[in-house]
């Protein structure tokens, strides 16, 4: 038990120090990037947008600091021949590496319910910040049980969009209402569509049937329709995605109702779905990250070519990263099940970390 509290404290304090060293080097990055991008606000209100982001990207690179801090360790514990010596108590490998793993595991599960959290409130309140100051507006859309509604606003008024579904992209609606204000609050226009389409600067509607509200004359009366007609926005996909929500603004906790419901208002919620389950499986891929680099690093320094082992760690390391990352695309797009993507990456990635462990070890 003493030994492996000695080696989960090691681990921890290594892990802590990677990722500070981590913070302070994206801080800075940051900080010179956002000085560029906003030349003219105060450096206390850059710093604030910093900070903002700062729980994000340190929350992308945990699984490059789990790799880092586990190579950092085994190679200290390989120098100071403390393996060695664990190996002369009659203890395999796997008896040093049980602590590191239990850490690592821990990490990742305060990772997902402590910091997810943080980092989705940070982030989208980076994003709604950034926007005001680039003069974008806050958010544009809201989902309810009976479908989505946008907003989009210019110096002749306001118009209300209501749409009772929408394509995977938000790039065409379906079943459209739009409803034009006039700058004081007046109903100007009202237009059904079948579908709308964004461009370019314009939404092109497709059986367009137009009521013109501000006559005050007979509207139904003087209604017309039209195959097409081109209605300008200043709205553009991006921006409706940021305010539909991305899956990183939304924390784990409120996943599963917002999932629910956008499948109650008839949207597809594969994306959302596809980040939860991510989540879920994160303090396993930690775990195999460990493992991985373990494999390569638990050797002693004067039986073992160092320089070669911590490469192959490291590129083993990241080519699992990126297959991870890989299958969650081919999940959001629908190519392979959702369990399948979130889930195969971690599990074959700790069957191929202890498949290598069995062989070095006990080979």
């Amino acid at each position: 038990m003493i030994l492996h509290l000695y080696f989960a404290r090691k681990f921890l304090w290594t892990f802590l120090l990677i990722a500070g060293v981590f913070v302070v080097l994206i801080a800075l990055i940051d900080l010179v990037d956002k000085l560029q991008d906003f030349p003219d606000l105060p450096l206390r209100s850059v710093a604030g947008i910093v900070l903002l982001k700062l729980p994000e990207g340190n929350y992308e690179i945990l699984p490059l600091v789990m790799l880092l801090a586990t190579v950092a360790l085994f190679l200290r514990l390989a120098r100071s021949s403390e393996l060695v010596v664990l190996r002369a108590s009659g203890r395999s490998g796997f008896g040093g590496l049980m602590a590191p793993l239990i850490v690592a595991a821990l990490i990742g599960i305060i990772g997902v319910t402590v910091l997810n959290p943080i980092v989705a409130a940070s982030s989208k309140r980076y994003n709604d910040v950034q926007n005001s100051y680039k003069g974008g507006g806050s958010d544009v859309l809201a989902i309810s049980s009976d479908g989505l509604w946008l907003r989009q606003g210019s110096a002749t008024g306001q118009t209300v969009i209501h749409a009772l579904g929408a394509s995977s992209d938000v790039s065409v609606l379906f079943n459209t209402t739009f409803i034009s204000f006039s700058p004081d609050g007046q109903p100007e226009r009202r237009i059904n569509a079948d579908t709308a389409r964004l461009g370019s600067g314009e939404w092109v509607l497709s059986n367009a049937k137009i009521w013109n509200l501000a006559s005050g004359g007979n509207a139904e009366a003087e209604a017309v329709m039209l195959d097409e007609f081109v209605l300008p926005s200043a709205l553009t996909q991006d921006r409706i995605i940021d305010s539909f929500g991305k899956p990183e603004y939304i924390s784990v906790w409120e996943l599963p109702a917002f999932i629910a419901q956008l499948e109650d208002a008839g949207f597809s919620a594969r994306r959302y779905a596809m980040w939860f389950q991510m989540e879920l499986a994160r303090p396993l891929f930690l775990v195999a990250l460990v493992m991985v680099s373990a494999a390569f690093t638990m050797r002693h320094t004067r039986t073992s070519r160092t320089g070669l082992s911590v490469m192959t760690a490291l590129i083993l390391g990241f080519a699992l990263y990126y297959i991870r990352n890989f299958a969650q695309i081919l999940g959001e797009n629908g190519q392979i099940p959702i369990l399948l993507a979130a889930w195969a990456p971690p599990v074959a990635s700790v069957m191929l970390a202890a498949g290598i462990l069995l062989h070095l070890e006990d080979g």
